[in-house]
């Protein structure tokens, strides 16, 4: 049985019709000196990468330990991608590749999931009117459109994305306030 395509609101949209501005650290929701318990996380694809790298502050870890973890395809997709662009002839790229795929199959299947039609179809909509308002350029596009889908994921699943990508989902909190976001800056 085919499942029912969603029925979109395209008038129902919240629109500013201007540029954002990024807001400073102090309006945003950002990890503090001691990790708490509190909403289910989303990982974004940079928590792994930044994790890999030993870029994470250990009070990032200290939150993994003590908040309930969940994964999603599109961070899966993201590493994979990396898996795909890496240089073969690279020294270090067989132990970044095996790093990744430890990682992924770490992922347990109960706590990861994959965006559903109505998630992906309110990304692309509201991917959209983020690269139209913040002129993204075509780089920048496909980015915003995973981030969109992350975004909007967490928020149907009731989770909060924890992300070091404090500019573009700043952004997202300013478009829908209601979805949830917890940043960290990454140790460079």
């Amino acid at each position: 049985m085919a499942s029912k395509v969603p029925v979109f609101d395209f008038e129902a949209r919240f629109d500013p019709q201007k540029t954002l501005a990024q807001r400073d650290d102090e309006e945003l929701p950002f990890v503090g000196d001691i990790a708490e318990a509190g909403q289910e996380l989303l990982l974004d694809t940079c928590v792994y990468i930044d994790g890999l790298q030993g870029r994470a502050r250990d009070i990032v870890a200290d939150l993994l330990d003590i908040r309930q973890s969940n994964h999603s395809s599109v961070a899966v997709q993201e590493l994979m991608h990396t898996v795909g662009v890496l240089d073969p002839q690279h020294p270090g790229t067989k132990v970044a590749v095996r790093q990744i795929g430890m990682t992924i199959h770490a992922m347990q299947p109960h706590r990861t999931f994959a965006p559903d039609s109505d998630v992906l179809g309110r990304a692309a909509l509201l991917s959209g009117m983020l690269c139209r308002l913040q002129g993204y350029q075509r780089d920048a596009r496909l980015r915003a459109l995973q981030d969109c889908v992350l975004f909007l994921q967490a928020m149907k699943l009731g989770f909060t994305v924890l992300t070091a990508n404090v500019s573009d989902f700043d952004y997202l909190l300013q478009l829908i306030p209601s979805g949830r976001a917890l940043f960290y800056r990454s140790d460079n």
